[in-house]
């Protein structure tokens, strides 16, 4: 799986890899969200680039799918990915008895019947239809105990390939508590070079005390450039527009405005920030039609120009590193301080 197969992600996608060739591999991850955004693909994407031998770099401002980076595809590690054979990286998942098989105790023992599964879906299968797979009508998968404690087997072994031992649990909120619980002792203690990558929808059911111990990444849903909120094109041309003043005070009012959103609408936003940012480029650079649609004429007649290849790869760098900091809980109003210094910066010596 390549971060190009998965349509609409490309902020998340590109924070990624950014990551990784920042060597901010975090050893424990959470990618939570709708199946259908792309979530297990997603931790899929991310497993072969750390994996891949010739990871490949582009301009996202002229990208066809907007990415900054993605695996090579075709190398050793690449190709075993694709298939589900990699033997440092392993899959657990909800599994139950089957007609055919009655005594499954494990992930293992249904490990042919998921990458069957995954590779038919490519990836974004539901767990419905997982059970649909499987044949199986009213019996619930779970993760177990035996689950977790191949867990702690597997991250104990040496890595087959010379590289990082992964294990990704596609449906976490799935596990029982006794696996859990084993879990738990994992991350609290992780070998090195290992990654540990869950997947869930809903992570209402996840003990808190796991929750702590993974970084956090929400999967939005794939949603079109039409459909932001309504308020994010006035805040973005206040804030722009503040970038050039550096009025103290007012630029302190605005970033306490920024600050006091959720945190998931502070991503969100940021994502938005990031697609006008490549709208002006695409705009200036490469021709196409303004893609600004703010409703302020002047500003989105001249602002455009303040975006060029001189500093569009910092201005995308400043703004995952933001995002990443409010996955991390930093204080927002510091981070978007900071941001807007560094954001002023690059604008004005573009």
């Amino acid at each position: 799986m390549r971060f190009k197969d998965i349509a609409g992600q490309a902020v998340l996608c590109n924070h990624l890899t950014e990551s990784v060739d920042a060597g901010r591999i975090a050893h424990a991850v959470l990618l939570h969200g709708p199946t259908s955004s792309g979530s297990l693909a997603l931790a899929l994407a991310y497993t072969q680039y750390i994996y891949c031998s010739d990871r490949q770099h582009m301009d996202p401002t002229t990208d066809a799918h907007g990415l900054r980076a993605d695996s090579c595809g075709v190398c050793a590690h690449c190709r075993k990915i694709e298939q589900l054979t990699h033997s440092d990286v392993h899959l657990l998942f909800p599994n139950t008895s089957i007609e055919s098989n009655k005594g499954v105790k494990s992930s293992a023992d249904q490990r042919n019947e998921f990458r069957s599964f995954l590779l038919q879906h490519h990836a974004f299968g539901s767990l419905d239809e997982w059970y649909a797979f499987l044949g199986v009508a009213n019996q619930q998968g779970i993760v177990r105990e035996s689950d977790a404690d191949d867990i702690v087997r597997t991250l104990t072994l040496k890595s087959y390939e010379g590289s990082y031992k992964t294990i990704i649990i596609w449906m976490a909120e799935r596990m029982n508590s006794t696996a859990a619980n084993k879990l738990l002792k994992t991350l609290e203690e992780p070998a090195d070079k290992t990654l540990l990558l869950m997947v869930a929808e809903n992570t209402a059911t996840i003990l808190p005390t796991i929750l702590s111990r993974t970084q956090q990444i929400e999967v939005p849903r794939v949603t079109s450039q039409t459909e932001w909120p309504e308020e994010f094109a006035p805040l973005f041309v206040n804030w722009m527009r503040m970038l050039f003043k550096l009025n103290m005070a007012q630029l302190s009012h605005q970033v306490d405005g920024l600050a006091s959103m959720g945190r998931e609408m502070q991503k969100h936003f940021l994502a938005y920030t990031s697609e006008m940012v490549r709208q002006c480029l695409l705009h200036t650079m490469a021709g196409t039609a303004n893609g600004l649609h703010t409703g302020d004429e002047r500003f989105d007649s001249a602002f455009p120009s303040m975006i060029t290849i001189r500093n569009a790869e910092q201005i995308y760098r400043a703004l995952n590193d933001a995002a990443y900091a409010i996955e991390r809980n930093a204080a927002p109003k510091i981070t978007f301080m900071q941001l807007s210094f560094t954001l002023s910066k690059l604008i004005k010596n573009r």
